[in-house]
């Protein structure tokens, strides 16, 4: 890639000068080109001119009793970047992730980015107008510190930027990381991705006079650098945001005709129930994608959808891949043979559930990277199967003489055998049947399966599972708890199987597989490896795609870290949708198009005044 050196000290007027070895960059790019120019003025999507002002009604789910996203205690407040590497409303980052294309990130913090040919570090020349809320300038000991109490404290963090050793002051405006490996294309991108902090506000004393401990949950409102801040919180039951006047980047090209509400207010409600009853009602969600294509058939007929006040759309995506499934704990012993869980995979019947249930529109999921072209298909060859030769021998042998196949129950007849091979498998692994209940011979102990979930409706979709499973005498039942429940219980991995659980993958994928399921972080609490994975075969995978020289040695290795987890029976893959279905009440103002890489980017809408008011005197 070669861009020019950008020599502006604002995002309104960029001037070019002669590159240095190695050059800056306006952006970081791990497919090639970036789309924007140096100098663009905004994203080609938004409505540069669009009108501020207004609210934007949201809901969360569940609870929440910190505004600290940064800890495994407590559950944060919706907007905070908690789950998620980046900023949320509040904090900015030094790169900003592009939303019109993938693996491409943006200059924010950061004016400006640098790394050699072998990627060995990556250095941020820091934008002299960045600044906090309260005026202070955001500077490379803010950099520095957030980097450091992130990666110490938060799991998520700590193995996400595993292979980042250091970050030091290298000049006035300059933060350099330097990595333990070279090659990692992926690095100079998602070091400029992670929230940074107010050093000085958070080893300052809050009002009471009381030292701050960003170790710990907190209630007080923290200061941020971004387009919104905290305006009040009821914990528990709703967070208001307000958007920040003099934000510091309102005039970025990535920022530009974004974040145009003048508030955001999320209101919790105990569970999707309630969720979906507040909706239909009004004035507490304004737009709502809707996961159930059941629902988006046969529910969307209430007075307001009638009289046009809201509007169902599609919008399709092309950002991600996915895998969605039941997540087997492999760290209960139950599940430590393979046998066993590619039993229950065999028990899994989504043919019917998909004709009774789904109205044909769901996919099945046969890759941790479906509808991309990073899903593995046929049988390894060229570069794949160079890569799995050095793991063979570690990993099941049908990963070179078979491709893999979820089992078809499309017929009654089709389901009694698979059900057939399950029982088979089971046998094998040691189980027999005993006054119908599936019995371990050695311990006498029966096998029982119990699904965590977070939401009543989860059974509905469950439901039709256990009923095959205890068909083969598995005692299966299903445990429905509140979110903050919920989210302890998955901290802690206790749980047999999570019921509905998705892991979003990128196009360009990379130290996340390590968190997602890398043997290090098995049994990391807070982490996302959820089905306790310790497999050397999969750490070598891992860190070949890691270190990917290019983009085809990338698609290969990630097609070989597929097949292999594919193989091992890890996951009851589940279905999936290449379309986001959303409703919204007809309030917005929208850009002529959307960013179809990831669908929709609402925060390019805006509040039409006029929709508003008509739409105030038709349902009040």
């Amino acid at each position: 890639m070669s861009l020019a050196l950008l020599a502006a000290t604002s995002f309104g007027a960029l001037q070019i000068a002669h590159a240095t070895e190695p050059e800056w960059r306006h952006a970081t790019s791990a497919l090639g080109e970036p789309k924007y120019k140096a100098g663009f003025k905004h994203y080609d999507f938004v409505n540069p001119d669009a009108p501020k002002g207004g609210t934007l009604n949201l809901i969360a789910q569940g609870t929440f009793d910190s505004l600290n996203p940064f800890v495994v205690q407590g559950t944060s407040a919706a907007g905070l970047p908690g789950g998620t590497i980046m900023g949320g409303h509040l904090y900015d980052t030094l790169l900003d992730r592009a939303l019109d294309e993938p693996a491409t990130n943006y200059g924010l913090i950061a004016e400006a980015v640098s790394y050699p040919d072998d990627f060995s570090w990556t250095k941020f020349r820091l934008n002299p107008a960045a600044k906090w809320h309260d005026g202070q300038p955001i500077t490379a000991d803010d950099v520095i510190w957030s980097f450091n109490v992130l990666k110490e404290q938060s799991p998520l963090y700590n193995k996400y930027y595993h292979d980042v050793t250091k970050a030091e002051k290298t000049g006035d405006r300059e933060v350099t990381f330097t990595f333990a490996v070279s090659g990692n294309r992926e690095l100079p991108s998602i070091i400029g991705e992670y929230p940074i902090l107010p050093k000085h506000w958070w080893e300052g004393t809050d009002k009471n006079g009381n030292k701050r401990d960003i170790t710990k949950p907190t209630s007080e409102i923290p200061l941020g650098s971004g387009p919104y801040k905290i305006e009040n919180v009821a914990f528990g039951k709703t967070i208001t945001w307000v958007r920040v006047p003099d934000y510091w980047a309102k005039d970025a090209p990535t920022v530009l005709g974004r974040n145009n509400f003048e508030r955001i207010r999320y209101e919790y409600f105990r569970d999707g129930n309630a969720s979906w009853e507040a909706f239909k009602k009004g004035g507490f969600q304004d737009f709502r994608g809707e996961p159930s294509i059941g629902r988006w058939t046969r529910e969307y007929d209430f007075p307001a959808i009638v009289r046009g006040d809201v509007i169902k759309t599609i919008f399709p995506t092309r950002s991600s891949g996915r895998m969605q499934g039941f997540l087997l704990n492999n760290r209960r012993d139950k599940f430590k043979d393979i046998r066993v869980r590619q039993a229950l995979n065999l028990a899994f019947d989504f043919e019917t559930m998909s004709k009774n249930m789904f109205f044909g529109e769901y996919k099945r999921i046969n890759s941790y990277f479906s509808g991309t072209e990073l899903a593995a298909s046929g049988l390894p060859q060229g570069k794949e199967l160079e890569i799995l030769q050095a793991v063979k021998g570690e990993v099941p042998e049908e990963v070179f003489t078979q491709e893999f196949k979820n089992p078809v129950s499309d017929t009654p007849q089709a389901l009694r055998e698979n059900l057939r091979k399950a029982v088979g498998l089971l046998r094998d692994a040691g189980y027999e049947q005993q006054n119908g209940k599936l019995v371990n011979t050695k311990t006498g102990q029966p096998l029982t399966i119990e699904f965590l979930g977070d939401d009543p409706r989860d059974e509905r979709t469950i439901g039709p599972f256990m009923a095959s499973l205890r068909k083969l005498g598995i005692d299966a039942q299903i445990r429905a708890v509140d979110s903050a429940q919920y989210a302890e219980r998955v901290n802690d991995f206790d749980y047999d199987v999570l019921a509905i659980m998705g892991i979003g993958q990128t196009l360009s994928p990379g130290n996340e597989q390590r968190e997602f399921w890398g043997s290090a972080n098995a049994n990391v609490k807070g982490g996302r490896n959820y089905m306790g994975i310790k497999n050397p075969a999969i750490d070598k995978l891992i860190d070949k795609v890691i270190l990917a020289k290019d983009r085809d040695e990338l698609v290969a290795a990630t097609r070989a870290l597929d097949r292999v987890l594919l193989w091992n029976y890890y996951v009851v893959p589940q279905w999936y949708d290449d379309r986001a279905r959303v409703a919204y009440w007809n309030k917005f103002g929208m850009p002529e198009k959307q960013p179809d890489y990831i669908g929709m980017d609402p925060f390019s809408w805006w509040i039409d005044t006029a929709k508003e008011q008509s739409l105030k005197a038709r349902t009040q």
